[in-house]
């Protein structure tokens, strides 16, 4: 066997050991070894999401297609904001991308669920790819697409889509802070701190809040 065959079969080796465990897991995970050997030869675009669960502000989705690899690509949690940054930039002018915003208005009215749907779909009519990974457990029920747990970690375009989702809504909670400087969108961005949650007692909801999320033990303001 030469070297490159023994490295193509040690990679697949590799890779069957590491999809094992999800696959029997039974969750909506819909990698196969040939997938996963084939993403050295299609056009993969990655999709992350960032703010899915903050108590305010938008949800912001990424598609990323990449002509090739980036050095420094990580999931964007495990970075510094001067990394993401930096990353950001070059990844918006080497790559294809498409970014979603989704406000807490439309959050509210349709559901989280709803909106991810929508962001997943508007990015795969938007970017063309021969295949569609997003990071986490559920395909929606979206045919085109796979997903995988960790994929922000371990697939490029996947990683380089959850930089561009979390730097584009960390930009837009610095903008809001300004705008509604009694909640420190700037620092907390939208999540639920103490001190957070503290500012919404006193002053009650900003125009930016999601008010189908609701906050067990809140202490609303009243008239009285």
């Amino acid at each position: 066997m030469d070297q490159e065959c023994s490295t193509c079969a040690l990679y697949c080796q590799t890779l069957h050991f590491c999809m094992k465990k999800e696959l029997s897991d039974g969750a909506d995970i819909l990698f196969s070894v040939q997938d996963g050997y084939n993403l050295h030869m299609k056009r993969l675009c990655g999709i992350d999401e960032a703010g899915r669960g903050p108590l305010a502000g938008p949800m912001v989705m990424a598609g990323v297609v990449l002509p090739e690899i980036i050095d420094g690509l990580d999931d964007s949690k495990r970075l510094t904001e001067k990394e993401r940054e930096e990353l950001f930039e070059i990844i918006t002018d080497n790559a294809s991308f498409h970014i979603v915003t989704i406000d807490a208005a439309a959050i509210d009215k349709t559901g989280i669920s709803a909106c991810l749907i929508g962001g997943l779909k508007e990015i795969i009519s938007a970017l063309e790819a021969d295949s569609y990974i997003f990071d986490g457990n559920s395909t929606f029920g979206i045919k085109k697409l796979k997903c995988k747990i960790k994929a922000d970690i371990e697939i490029p375009e996947v990683s380089a889509a959850s930089i561009l989702a979390k730097v584009t809504r960390d930009r837009i909670m610095v903008k809001m802070g300004e705008k509604y400087p009694l909640y420190g969108f700037e620092k907390n961005k939208g999540y639920g701190t103490r001190s957070h949650i503290e500012a919404i007692e006193k002053n009650g909801y900003s125009p930016i809040h999601r008010r189908s999320f609701k906050i067990r033990y809140l202490r609303e303001p009243t008239l009285f």
